[in-house]
């Protein structure tokens, strides 16, 4: 059996312009070539890009950082496809397929976040995940809010 260098078998997952560095890590679906690192926020996993700093939340991982079921299933039913979006949509860091533009929050201040048509996950760019939490009341205490602004403050 043929054994390949690392190096010949990282070019050889190039897939659609993505080099896959790394055997599960992803690539920030804004910046492209730049790897994801994975933090633990209250002891759930998130993907983050330092270059952008947007977060990655595998789903589920979002019911898991709110803490309840009933407060997270309200909030993923306020989410409304954007219809009229003018941003890019971007490709999903799992499956790479384009990701659904979702309007989250008030309709009068919508946020537009991104969400992946087989469900593998959320993509929030640089404080989208914090807006939507705060305009929701959805942080009882401001632990989300506390825990990703000590986490990121040093940026």
């Amino acid at each position: 059996m043929h054994r390949m260098s690392r190096t010949a078998f990282k070019r050889s997952l190039t897939i659609r312009k993505w080099p896959i560095t790394m055997i599960g890590e992803m690539n920030c679906p804004v910046c492209k070539n730049s790897a994801m690192v994975v933090l633990e926020l209250d002891e759930v996993e998130v993907d983050y890009c330092f270059d952008c700093q947007g977060i990655w939340l595998d789903a589920g991982e979002l019911e898991l950082l709110l803490d309840g079921s009933h407060v997270a299933n309200a909030l993923l039913k306020s989410f409304r496809p954007c219809t009229d979006c003018s941003e890019e949509k971007r490709p999903c860091p799992i499956c790479l397929k384009k990701m659904q533009k979702i309007s989250a929050g008030s309709e009068s201040e919508p946020i537009i976040i991104d969400s992946c048509k087989k469900a593998h996950g959320l993509w929030f760019d640089a404080g989208e995940l914090q807006n939507v939490i705060s305009k929701g009341s959805l942080d009882a205490g401001n632990k989300i809010n506390k825990l990703l602004s000590d986490i990121f403050k040093e940026q």
